[in-house]
C-alpha cells in the first residue's frame, strides 16, 4: 500500500492556526476569522492564500446568498474541503479492533470491525493491515491512521503499558506502518476521545471541559483553555485509587470502594455473582435492577452514588462549563439517573450553579473516530502537543 502524501503540509505556524480555526468553527467569513485570531486583512490573505491553492482550503457562497449576486463576491467565506483526504481511526479493545473511516472533519462513512483472536503485536499489526487494506479498496485517498489503545502511549508510537493487551514497549506505530505504508499515530484512546469531542463534538468552542467515561475501567480527560491537559498517570490505574466510599467494595481490579470498584462493568459484574453465584451481561444486571431485583438495585444504586461523587467532585474542583459522560457503560443513567442527580445535589453547595451533565450513548465507532482526529491534528495539521 502507498501512503497518500498530503499536499498542504507543512503548514506555518500561522497557517496552522488558521487551518485549525476553520476546520473547528467554518465556514467563518475573513472578517470573522482576522477577528478570532487577532490578525490584519493582508496578514489573513498571506495566511490563506496558499491553503486555498493547496486544496485545504474554498471559498464559498454566503448562506442565503442569490445565485446571480454571489459571483464576484469581494469576500467569501472560507471552509475547509472536506473530502480532500480520508482517515482511518483503529480502537483496539481486548477481544476486538473496530475501524472507521472519516473525513477531514471527522464525520464517519465505514465502519468496519474484525475480532482480536490474538495479542501479540506482530498478529494485530497484521489485523490492522489487513482491515487497511479492506477499507481502501473503497477509500483509496487514505492519508494516515489513527490507533486509540487503552493504555500508557509514550510519543504517539510505543504503548508503554497495555494491562488489556498484556503488552508493555510495543512499538505499534512502527509495526502498522511497516505493513501499510501509512503514517500512523498511536494514542491512549481516552486522550483520542477527549480531542475529538473538544474539536468536534460536546466540548468544541468550551474553555473548560471534562469527559468522563465509564466501562472496562475510568477515564478522565481535562480541557483547559480549550486544550487537553496532558499528565503522567495517563491511564494508568486511573479511578482504582480514588476512593469514594473506603468502606466499600473491593474487587481485583480496584482498591476497596474506589471508583473502579463501584463503578467498571467488571467489578459490577464481580459483585452480582460474588454474592448470587450467577454470571450476568452488564446489561443484564441493568434490566435485572431497574425490575427491582434485590441484589442487582444494591449494586446498581451504590454504582449510581459514585457516579455522583464522581461528578460531583470533578464539578467543584475543575469547574468545568461541561462534563461529557461517556463509555460503553453510560446505559447505568437509564436506570440510576435519579441516585446520580440526588447524590450530586448532596455534594455540591446550595447555591451552586447546575453542572451541565451530557450524557452521549455510542459505541467503541466513537472512540476509532477519536483516534482518527489524533491522525488529523498529527499528520494534517502538525500539531506537535495536542
Amino acid at each position: 500500500m502507498t501512503a497518500v502524501a498530503a499536499s498542504w503540509l507543512p503548514l506555518s505556524a500561522g497557517e496552522r492556526s488558521v487551518a485549525i480555526e476553520v476546520l473547528v468553527h467554518g465556514p467563518l467569513s475573513r472578517t470573522e476569522l482576522a477577528r478570532r485570531l487577532d490578525l490584519s486583512a493582508g496578514s489573513l490573505t498571506r495566511l490563506t492564500k496558499p491553503l486555498i491553492e493547496s486544496g485545504l482550503l474554498i471559498e464559498v457562497p454566503e448562506a442565503g446568498t442569490p445565485a446571480e449576486v454571489r459571483q464576484g463576491r469581494p469576500s467569501q467565506p472560507l471552509d475547509v474541503v472536506a473530502e480532500s483526504g480520508s482517515f482511518l481511526g483503529f480502537k483496539i479493545t481486548e477481544d476486538m479492533v473496530y475501524g472507521v473511516v472519516t473525513t477531514l472533519r471527522s464525520d464517519i462513512v465505514a465502519r468496519h470491525d474484525r475480532p482480536l483472536a490474538s495479542h501479540d503485536p506482530a498478529e494485530v499489526a497484521d489485523l490492522l493491515a489487513e482491515m487497511t487494506d479492506e477499507l481502501a479498496r473503497e477509500h483509496p485517498r487514505l492519508a494516515g491512521i489513527g490507533i486509540g489503545v487503552g493504555g500508557l502511549v509514550h510519543e504517539r508510537a510505543v504503548v508503554g503499558e497495555s494491562p488489556f493487551l498484556h503488552w508493555r514497549d510495543v512499538p505499534l506505530g512502527e509495526l502498522v506502518e511497516r505493513r501499510t505504508g501509512l503514517p500512523v499515530v498511536v494514542e491512549n484512546d481516552v486522550a483520542a476521545l477527549v480531542e475529538a469531542e473538544t474539536w468536534f463534538g460536546a466540548g468544541r468552542g468550551l474553555d473548560r471541559f471534562v469527559v468522563l467515561t465509564i466501562g472496562a475501567g475510568i477515564g478522565y480527560g481535562l480541557v483547559l483553555g480549550g486544550r487537553r491537559v496532558p499528565y503522567a498517570e495517563e491511564n494508568r490505574g486511573f479511578g482504582r485509587h480514588w476512593i469514594i466510599d473506603p468502606n466499600g467494595p473491593l474487587t481485583p481490579e480496584g482498591a476497596r470502594g474506589s471508583a473502579v470498584s463501584l463503578l467498571a462493568i467488571p467489578s459490577i459484574r464481580y459483585q452480582v455473582r460474588a454474592a448470587t453465584g450467577r454470571d450476568h451481561s452488564y446489561e443484564e444486571i441493568l434490566a435485572l435492577a431497574a425490575a427491582g431485583e434485590p441484589m442487582a438495585a444494591r449494586v446498581v444504586d451504590e454504582a449510581g452514588r459514585a457516579l455522583g461523587v464522581l461528578v460531583a467532585q470533578i464539578a467543584n474542583f475543575a469547574m468545568p462549563q461541561k462534563i461529557l459522560l461517556a463509555g460503553e457503560g453510560v446505559g447505568l443513567m437509564g436506570v440510576a439517573a435519579r441516585t446520580v442527580e440526588d447524590t450530586v445535589r448532596a455534594h455540591r453547595h446550595p447555591l451552586a450553579a447546575p453542572i451541565d451533565l451530557e450524557t452521549k450513548v455510542s459505541d467503541f465507532h466513537d472512540w476509532a473516530r477519536g483516534a482518527a482526529v489524533l491522525a488529523i491534528q498529527v499528520l494534517v495539521l502538525g500539531v506537535a502537543e495536542v
